[in-house]
């Protein structure tokens, strides 16, 4: 278990990113894996078959990914600086990482690091200019061709968090964020299962990291130098891999009409036009004309979200769907 007591500051300094590279470095567990992460298996036969036409070399990124061991080296996932992910940036930030950190989080690995891990603690700088090099081309090949998609969940994510903060704060924030997260008084326990700490957050707060391949566990940074961060699966995540046609409940389908009842169903988390189409096999013109009429309608709400137009259900929408499904 891992407790985060909160003072007043850190609870003002909670923010919202996601990140390219913690999706890359996670989501080798997935490749390594795929038995407990059953989910992105329509994600991991294409990335396998993508990588081995590149003839993409892993090794030195598998050499410290590891399996069934929790832990994956801090300076592979530095905390997010901003809420606009860039891989180049990040990959900047890893190569910046100290000699004697690299070492540490080396140490803290253990015995079980591939051989890639004492060339590393031999040559700091040499090994994460390498290892740099193995995720930007890692990326380019097995995550690039589907990050629109997870970019849309994780963004839809974000502002649904922002919201809930807007609402009602931490209580609400945390409320329904994972099953191994709780918040009680001033702090927020974490459930982990080989890692136990008491921490005070000491006025740095929190970045609240939503992650496509943490699904389904959730990860944390808490150790200086790091900002605390904590990283964990949005909501919707089970749809992102998802193709085809969807439908809403059939008797809200018979007032509205199958296709918006579908986007209303849709709209459990915020999505971009690009995403609902994606998901329900409307066009994007369709997808378009027929929020148009439920935001008219005072259903579904817009806000922009960088250069991305996010869509919402209202209150009123979320009652419909409940009436019409009997829940």
């Amino acid at each position: 278990m891992l407790e985060l007591a909160f003072s007043t500051e850190d609870v003002l300094h909670i923010r919202f990113a996601f990140s390219s590279l913690w999706e890359a470095v996670v989501s080798v567990r997935a490749l390594r894996h795929p038995a407990d992460r059953a989910l992105h298996l329509p994600w991991v036969r294409r990335a396998r078959a993508a990588l081995a036409d590149a003839g993409t070399d892993l090794g030195p990124l598998l050499d410290l990914v590891l399996a069934p061991t929790h832990y994956i080296p801090d300076f592979l996932t530095p905390p997010p600086t901003t809420p606009v992910p860039d891989l180049a940036a990040e990959l900047a930030a890893m190569r910046a990482t100290t000699a004697d950190q690299v070492r540490a989080d080396l140490v803290r690995l253990g015995p079980a690091a591939g051989p890639f891990a004492g060339r590393l603690a031999d040559d700091p700088a040499s090994g994460l200019a390498e290892l740099a090099d193995v995720l930007r081309e890692y990326w380019e090949v097995a995550l690039a061709p589907d990050w629109p998609r997870i970019r849309g969940l994780l963004e839809g994510e974000v502002a649904y968090r922002a919201r809930r903060l807007a609402e009602g704060g931490a209580y609400l924030l945390f409320g329904d964020l994972h099953e191994r997260v709780s918040w009680s008084g001033d702090t927020l326990y974490v459930r982990h299962q080989h890692w136990h700490r008491s921490r005070a957050l000491d006025g740095r707060g929190l970045v609240l990291v939503p992650s496509v391949f943490a699904w389904p566990w959730v990860y944390t940074i808490s150790e200086p130098p790091w900002q605390p961060t904590l990283l964990y699966p949005p909501r919707g995540v089970a749809t992102v891999w998802e193709a085809g046609r969807a439908s809403g409940p059939a008797a809200l389908a018979a007032v509205l009409g199958r296709a918006r009842a579908a986007l209303l169903a849709e709209l459990e988390a915020p999505a971009s036009t690009t995403e609902l189409a994606r998901r329900t096999g409307l066009t994007a013109g369709g997808v378009s004309q027929q929020l148009t009429a439920l935001r008219g309608a005072g259903l579904v709400v817009a806000h922009r979200a960088g250069r991305v137009v996010l869509y919402a259900r209202t209150a009123v929408a979320d009652a419909l769907l409940t009436a019409s499904t009997g829940r």
